[in-house]
């Protein structure tokens, strides 16, 4: 059975689409057949995988208010083993239409569930908000993988996201699980971020990764070119980094 992911934080600039997209690629590159999830209306996911949001006829906003199949909806990609449910500002709309409508929370979770019989991981990119679409994303997940920029304001919006985390396994799904957090932008030679790094690690400990993502040119030029950040320089700190979340990840489903 395949595992759905969600990536979330509602505070902006964090590397979570750097996050959601680089740990889908890294995941096909070792053979994982999965699907990226793109849930965010700024659609920035469908760039940083090559597609034009423009172009779009279809995506997942059709697919939520069921006026299209998901499967003429989901779109391959340039790499093997990774296709993509894309997004565009069209979404926006969604957030408003789902209001009025049955089940409202769960309607993600109704279109994906069907899909974990032929993707072994499918890794949501969420919107840097709390609002509905969001909630359908978490709703629909067994887990959370929450990117926290080391900087200083990091533990602030990391509270807020795990009240709502709360909410929703209250509330919506009770087998949620914090997969864990992920130190984003983090630069070595500045105190604060190994400050925060502390931090996080003293007051979470297990949950989070090993693995830390560096601030990294090549990381940051990757999206502008249509590419996860190992079609477009392998050899990067940062593309290196995701490969080494990715082994984690695939680490953790084994146990």
């Amino acid at each position: 059975m395949g595992r759905i992911i969600a990536v979330a934080n509602q505070k902006g600039g964090v590397g979570k689409t750097t996050t959601a997209v680089n740990l889908a690629a890294s995941l096909a590159a070792a053979e994982c057949d999965t699907l990226l999830v793109d849930m965010d209306p700024q659609a920035n996911a469908v760039s940083g995988v090559g597609l034009d949001k423009e172009e779009l006829d279809q995506t997942i906003y059709q697919a939520l208010i069921g006026e299209t199949p998901l499967e003429e909806v989901i779109q391959s990609s340039d790499l093997n083993h990774l296709d993509i449910l894309p997004s565009n500002t069209d979404l926006t709309g969604a957030e408003i239409e789902l209001v009025s409508m049955m089940a409202r929370e769960v309607r993600l979770k109704k279109l994906l569930d069907p899909l974990r019989e032929k993707y072994e991981y499918i890794i949501i990119d969420c919107p840097p908000s709390l609002g509905l679409l969001t909630v359908n994303a978490l709703t629909a997940s067994d887990s959370v993988l929450v990117p926290l920029q080391c900087e200083f304001y990091a533990m602030e919006g990391l509270t807020q996201l795990m009240t709502t985390i709360g909410l929703i396994q209250g509330a919506l799904n009770p087998s949620l699980d914090i997969h864990g957090i992920l130190l984003t932008m983090y630069d070595g030679r500045n105190n604060l971020s190994r400050q925060v790094q502390e931090e996080i690690r003293a007051h979470f400990g297990s949950k989070v990764f090993q693995v830390v993502i560096p601030r990294n040119v090549r990381l940051s030029e990757a999206p502008s070119h249509g590419l996860p950040a190992l079609l477009y320089d392998a050899g990067s700190r940062g593309a290196l980094a995701y490969l080494e979340l990715a082994n984690e990840v695939i680490q953790m489903k084994g146990n």
